[in-house]
């Protein structure tokens, strides 16, 4: 094979990696253990949280300070007390930058961290395709594994997640 030829095939193989992306996380399966950096410009590892929480709610949404993605996290803000006496601990992550994550929490009085996950790791290993944005989802881990998820919810997101606690601390 030629240098042209190999060269060429190389691009088109990168090109198309931009468009894969891993299997989609569901019900059941582990809960990705990785880190990113929080608005404050500290590292969180979700797997430390996940051991110190009986539950850890983690929603992705595309962009900070849009009207979308405030109502969801609004949602959760205005549950956290609810959501903190269940045992929950709650991670916002986006691709936005630490700046913007910042900016967002403190317009909106976020009492949780958000994650800039300007490196796609967190999207990613939540499978997710990480062209341009986070999708918008929520995933609700217990010991480890995922045991809820949503997606496409805005302003009803935490009273998702605390119907799904409700039933699973029932059940």
């Amino acid at each position: 094979m030629n240098v042209t030829r190999f060269a060429t095939l190389l691009a088109a193989m990168s090109f198309f990696s931009l468009f894969a992306s891993a299997e989609p996380l569901k019900v059941g399966d582990a809960a990705p253990v990785v880190s990113a950096v929080t608005d404050a410009g500290t590292t969180l590892d979700l797997g430390a949280v996940y051991k110190n929480n009986t539950y850890t709610v983690v929603w992705f949404y595309p962009k900070a300070l849009t009207g979308g993605c405030t109502k969801q996290g609004c949602s959760l803000r205005d549950a956290s007390a609810e959501l903190t006496k269940h045992g929950a601990a709650v991670i916002g992550v986006s691709l936005d930058s630490v700046e913007k994550q910042k900016e967002f929490k403190e317009v909106n009085h976020f009492p949780f961290p958000l994650l800039a996950d300007t490196d796609k790791k967190v999207v990613k290993a939540f499978g997710q395709s990480a062209m341009l944005f986070a999708s918008r989802e929520c995933y609700v881990i217990k010991g480890g594994k995922i045991v809820y998820k949503d997606a496409g919810v805005t302003d009803k997101q935490a009273d998702n997640v605390l119907a799904f606690i409700a039933s699973d601390k029932q059940g």
